[in-house]
C-alpha cells in the first residue's frame, strides 16, 4: 500500500475555487442553503451535545469547528459535517468512564486514525463494510437514542438512572407511576409540531418550530401558574450567567492515556469513517457528482483533530443536513463554511436564551431523530435474505443495544471479515479436470473457452478456481494421492487465479515437496504475471524451476509429454 499525501489529499473546496468557475450565483445559492441548514443544525446540535452526556455548548461547538473544517478539507461537494445522533452511544460511554479529557482525547486519537485512513487511501475499503452490519448497529443506536429520552419526555423522577438498555428500562417501569402530565403533554405537543410541520413548509424545519412554540409555551405557563418545567437551565445551571466562548486548550496526551484510550479511539474512527463516506456515497447518487473517500476521511480526520481543542466532541458527515444542503441549493463547499458561521453567530448573541429551552422537548426532537436513523423498512426487509446475513444483523443490532457499541462495531468488523472469507471461499473451487476434455463440464456454460486436447496417460490436471488465499489453500491438501504410483505428471492449472497469499503459496510448496516425495512432477500452468511475480519474490520460482511455470495450458501439456517420454510412458491413450 503507498504512502502518497499527495495524491490522497484533494479537497474539493480548493479545486473548485482553484478552476475559475466559481460565481455569483454560485455563491448565492451557498450562501441560501448554508443559512437554512445553520438554521436545521443548531436544535440538533444542542439535543446532540445534551444527549451525548456534553454540554449544549459543546454540541454547538462542534457543529461550528468540525462543520467549518470539514468544508475546508473534505472530499466531497456537499457533505455538512458536526455532531450527529449515530455519536450519542459512544460519547456518553466513553464521558461516563473516562471523563470529558477522555473523551477530547480519544476524539483526537480517532482524528489521527482518520488521516492515516485517508493516506493510506483506506477509503474505498471501508465502503466494502457489508449492508447488513452497517444496518443492525445503526438500529441498534436508534433504539438506544430512543430509549434515553424516556424519561425526559414523560418527565419521570429518576434520580441515577442506569447507562445500559435492560436496566433502564427496568427502571422506567419502576418510576412509571412518577410520570408528569405536564411534561408528557408538551413532549407530545413537541412531537406532534415535528411530524405535522413539513405539511407547511419544508423550509424551516420543524424541530426549531418545535424549539421556539414549546420555549414560549412552558415559559407562560410556568409564569401564570405553579407548574415548572424541565429546562436545559435546570439542567446546566452554571450557563445562566452566560456561555463564554471556549478558548483553545490542547489535552494532555501520555502513553498510559493513549493506551487506555485506544480502543475508544478505534470505534469512533470506525464509526466516522463509515457514517461520512455513506452520506457522501448518497450525496453522490443524488447530484450525479462523485466525491473522493480518501480525502474525506483525512478532513474528517483534521475536524476531529482540532475540534477538542475548542472543547468539541467527535463529528462525522451528516445526512440529514447533507440533503438539506442539497435540496436548498447547495453547490460547493461555501455552503457548509457559511453553514457554521451562521451557527457561530447564534452562539454568540442568541445563545444565552438556551437556557430555557425544555428538556421534553428536546427529547421529542431526539425521538424524531432515532425514528429516521433506525431504518425500520430496510431491517425488516433485510430479515427476508440470507440466513447468514440474517444473522450478522441480529448480532451486530443485539450487540449494540444490550452490550456496547464499540464491542458491537468490533464483532461487526470480525462478521465481515468472516462472511467475505465464507463467501469467497464457497465461489472458489479446485477441482480435478477430466481427460479428453479440459473444459469438461464446462463446455455448455462456456463453449468459447473450451479446448479439446488429449491428456497423456499418467498426468492428472486440477484447477484452482478463484483467489489462491488462505480461505481456500486447504483444499489443495484434498488432492486424492491414493494412485500416484500411476501418476508421473500433476499439472496444477492457474488461468482463473487472480492473486495468491503466503498461505496457499505455503500450500502449494508442500504439495510441490509432496509429489517430490511420491516421484511426480509437479507443472504450473496459466500463471499471470502477478501470480508470478509472488512466487518469484518468495522464491519458489527457483525451488520448483521456471522450466516447470507455463502461461497456457498447452505449453504444460507439451511439457508432460515430454516427460512421460523421458518415464517411457506411452504419449497418449
Amino acid at each position: 500500500m503507498k504512502f502518497s499525501i499527495a495524491s490522497a489529499f484533494r479537497p474539493k473546496l480548493f479545486e473548485l475555487l482553484l478552476s475559475g468557475n466559481y460565481t455569483k450565483k454560485t455563491f448565492v445559492s451557498d450562501l441560501i442553503a448554508g443559512i437554512i441548514v445553520g438554521i436545521i443544525a443548531l436544535p440538533l446540535a444542542i439535543a446532540f451535545g445534551i444527549a451525548s452526556g456534553v454540554t449544549p455548548q459543546q454540541g454547538l461547538i462542534t457543529a461550528i469547528v468540525a462543520g467549518v473544517l470539514t468544508s475546508l478539507f473534505g472530499g466531497s461537494r456537499f457533505l455538512i459535517g458536526g455532531p450527529t445522533g449515530a455519536f450519542i452511544v459512544i460519547v456518553f460511554g466513553v464521558v461516563s468512564d473516562y471523563g470529558f479529557s477522555g473523551l477530547l482525547v480519544s476524539t483526537i486519537l480517532a482524528g489521527i486514525m482518520l488521516v492515516l485512513m485517508g493516506v493510506f487511501k483506506l477509503g474505498n475499503i471501508i465502503k466494502f463494510i457489508p449492508y447488513p452490519i452497517v444496518v443492525g448497529f445503526t438500529s441498534g443506536i436508534a433504539l438506544v437514542i430512543f430509549s434515553t429520552q424516556i424519561k425526559d419526555f414523560l418527565g419521570l423522577s429518576i434520580q441515577d438512572l442506569p447507562s445500559d438498555f435492560i436496566p433502564k428500562w427496568q427502571s422506567y417501569m419502576t418510576h412509571l407511576k412518577t410520570i408528569s402530565i405536564p411534561e408528557s403533554l408538551l413532549g407530545l405537543f413537541s412531537l406532534i409540531t415535528i411530524i405535522v410541520w413539513p405539511a407547511f413548509s419544508k423550509k424551516v424545519p420543524g424541530s426549531l418550530i418545535a424549539i421556539i412554540a414549546g420555549t414560549i409555551g412552558a415559559s407562560l405557563i410556568a409564569n401564570y401558574s405553579d407548574i415548572e418545567f424541565a429546562t436545559i437551565g435546570s439542567k446546566f445551571p452554571e450557563l445562566a450567567g452566560g456561555i463564554p466562548l471556549l478558548k483553545p486548550v490542547a489535552p494532555n496526551i501520555d502513553y498510559e492515556t493513549v493506551r487506555m484510550l485506544f480502543q475508544p479511539a478505534i470505534t469512533i474512527a470506525i464509526l466516522c469513517a463509515i457514517e461520512s463516506l455513506l452520506a457522501a456515497m448518497v450525496a453522490d447518487g443524488v447530484t450525479g457528482k462523485k466525491h473522493d473517500s480518501n480525502t474525506e476521511l483525512i478532513g474528517q480526520g483534521i475536524a476531529n483533530i482540532i475540534t477538542p481543542i475548542f472543547g468539541g466532541i467527535p463529528s462525522t458527515g451528516a445526512l440529514a443536513r447533507t440533503m438539506a444542503n442539497i435540496n436548498n441549493g447547495g453547490k460547493t463547499p461555501v455552503a457548509g463554511i457559511i453553514h457554521g458561521v451562521v451557527l457561530l453567530l447564534i452562539f454568540l448573541f442568541l445563545m444565552p436564551y438556551a437556557v430555557y429551552i425544555p428538556l421534553a422537548t428536546l427529547a421529542a426532537i431526539l425521538m424524531v431523530v432515532a425514528y429516521n436513523m433506525s431504518e425500520w423498512r430496510t431491517f425488516l426487509y433485510l430479515l427476508k435474505g440470507h440466513r447468514a446475513d440474517v444473522a450478522v444483523l441480529l448480532i451486530t443490532f443485539f450487540l449494540t443495544v444490550v452490550i456496547d457499541l464499540t464491542v458491537a462495531i468490533e464483532v461487526g468488523v470480525i462478521l465481515a471479515i468472516i462472511l467475505f472469507v465464507k463467501r469467497v471461499s464457497e465461489t472458489s473451487s479446485i477441482k480435478v479436470i477430466e481427460e479428453r476434455s479440459i473444459a469438461g463440464s464446462e463446455q455448455e456454460e462456456l463453449p468459447y473457452d473450451v479446448e479439446m486436447v488429449t491428456v497423456p496417460k499418467g498426468v492428472e490436471i486440477y484447477e484452482i478456481d478463484g483467489p489462491f488465499f488462505f480461505g481456500l489453500a486447504s483444499k489443495l491438501d484434498e488432492i486424492d494421492s491414493s494412485n500416484h504410483q500411476m501418476i508421473k505428471v500433476r499439472i496444477i492449472r492457474m488461468r482463473k487465479v487472480p492473486f495468491i497469499d503466503s498461505t496457499g503459496l505455503n500450500n502449494l510448496r508442500s504439495l510441490w515437496k509432496r509429489s517430490r516425495k511420491e516421484k511426480i512432477d509437479l507443472i504450473l500452468s496459466g500463471v499471470n504475471d502477478s501470480v508470478y511475480q509472488t512466487m518469484l519474490n518468495s522464491g519458489f520460482v527457483h525451488e520448483i524451476g521456471r522450466e516447470y511455470i507455463f502461461p497456457h495450458i498447452q505449453m504444460a501439456l507439451a511439457k508432460a509429454e515430454e516427460i512421460a517420454i523421458k518415464k517411457n510412458l506411452p504419449k497418449t491413450k
